[in-house]
């Protein structure tokens, strides 16, 4: 089973080598690790997926917390939230089957977003089950290279605030 904490952090140089750090000294299978800026430019927010059977969720979430730059540590497995992964996927692709490829793609809502004489650049997002789909779908074709975004993941609904009580927008105000 997989574990998705998401981790609020002091946006700061080196911030993604000390948690990469802390994995590999802890020796914590991590499966994803995904960061980026928030709305506050003075933070960052980091998902980070770890295999469960091999990896005590509740020592990753300790191990994190004491961090100096991170700020707050949620465990999103089993709360309602929204998560997606996204591939970029480069295929052969002759002029002739690109009708074909593009309906391939609208069926997982994908989309072609480059085209060269001999391939495609097929742009997906989703859930993980919905991008490993396509991707089986296209490696007969010849996938000639293909790189992933790792999950991202936000608590579904208004959620709490940063002080653990519930937000006008999760209130309903």
């Amino acid at each position: 089973m997989k574990h998705t904490f998401v981790a609020e952090l002091q946006d700061q140089p080196g911030v993604l080598s000390r948690v990469a750090n802390l994995f590999w000294r802890r020796a914590f299978d991590l499966t994803s690790i995904n960061v980026g800026s928030t709305e506050d430019p003075s933070r960052s927010r980091m998902t980070i997926v770890v295999d469960a059977r091999r990896t005590s969720p509740e020592r990753v979430a300790a191990n994190l917390r004491k961090l100096v730059p991170v700020v707050e540590v949620t465990d999103l497995t089993g709360l309602p939230a929204v998560s997606r992964d996204l591939a970029l996927v480069r295929v052969r692709c002759a002029p002739t089957e690109r009708s074909e490829l593009r309906d391939v793609a609208a069926i997982f809502r994908a989309r072609i977003v480059d085209l060269a004489s001999d391939s495609a650049i097929v742009e997906v997002s989703g859930d993980e089950e919905k991008v490993d789909g396509l991707v089986e779908l296209l490696r007969p074709r010849g996938i000639l290279e293909m790189v992933r975004s790792g999950r991202v993941a936000m608590r579904r609904g208004g959620g709490l605030d940063k002080n653990g009580a519930d937000s006008p927008r999760a209130a309903g105000h």
